[in-house]
């Protein structure tokens, strides 16, 4: 199958919209535009100890690919560790979650195809003004949290 994006597309390193979202930074490298509806993909930069509520996505599978750090993953009634150089696949109607372990922020990729639950991560994100974790003064809205994910058709289980 052909694909229909008629340019390529390219991004540096520092390039792509940046986010504060629950604690981490977040790059957004690909969206369906750029894709022609294929995947989207976030580079993640996560603090130690954190990591999302555990959620079930009902229309898109998730992979992560550890750039950097040390993270346990719980995907169904399964825990992986991952280290650098580690990939873990979440399919789609699977409950997951993940945590950053060790003293050191966690670097990876994070695929979803097919794509559109990125656009979740972006309103609920704050532009980030540096290529940083986030200061301590940005949160994230709960209660819009939940609203979202019952749209983009996810659930947070916790």
């Amino acid at each position: 199958m052909k694909s229909q994006v008629s340019q390529c597309y390219t991004l540096s390193v520092g390039e792509g919209k940046a986010y504060w979202f629950m604690g981490t930074f977040f790059e957004v490298k690909a969206t369906a535009k750029e894709t022609n509806g294929v995947f989207s993909l976030i580079e993640e930069l996560n603090p130690p100890g954190e990591g999302p509520p555990l959620h079930v996505h009902h229309n898109e599978d998730e992979t992560f690919y550890v750039l950097a750090g040390n993270v346990t993953f719980q995907i169904g009634e399964k825990t992986f560790y991952a280290a650098a150089g580690s990939y873990v696949f979440a399919p789609r109607d699977t409950p997951h979650t993940y945590r950053v372990e060790g003293e050191a922020p966690a670097r990876f990729l994070t695929m979803m195809a097919p794509p559109g639950i990125e656009q979740l991560f972006i309103e609920l994100g704050t532009p980030a003004l540096e290529r940083t974790l986030p200061p301590d003064t940005i949160t994230t809205d709960i209660e819009k949290m939940y609203m979202l994910a019952k749209e983009y058709n996810a659930e947070i289980l916790e």
